[in-house]
């Protein structure tokens, strides 16, 4: 199954992807749900808000560049999950979403920000927990 045709897939209700478009737990430790909905709210940290839209109603002026939020957890597993927020562009080398959770073969990196991710191991694990409990 090529990388593009699996990350479709992800957006259809129901769809199964395979195997290898998922990474495991980068911390061993489940996520806590709560704190991932911080960060997607958060306007600074994750800015998943920007381009999608989520079941976060007191947050205004969600995205609708990419795909809605709502209904994640039913969609995909939590390791699916991890890897779209990760790096989603091993599934789709064209995404516009950034990588948060990778440091190499990046441009235009701010000095101050090179060698560093935009979420650590922790947070990534709270964003796919809170995912993960959004189901349709």
């Amino acid at each position: 199954m090529s990388r593009a045709l699996a990350a479709l897939l992800l957006l259809l209700p129901g769809a199964a992807v395979a195997q290898q478009d998922s990474m495991p737990s980068l911390t061993g430790k489940p996520g806590d749900p709560a704190r991932g909905r911080a960060i997607v709210a958060n306007r600074t940290v994750g800015l998943c808000l920007l381009c999608h839209g989520a079941p976060i109603p007191e947050e205004r002026f969600q995205g609708n560049l990419a795909p809605s939020l709502a209904g994640a957890g039913s969609r995909a597993t939590p390791d699916q999950l991890r890897l779209r927020v990760a790096d989603a562009a091993r599934l789709n080398p064209d995404t516009i979403m950034p990588p948060y959770y990778r440091v190499d073969g990046l441009t235009r990196v701010a000095r101050s920000f090179q060698g560093k991710t935009i979420l650590t191991a922790e947070q990534i694990e709270d964003v796919v927990a809170y995912l993960a409990s959004l189901k349709d």
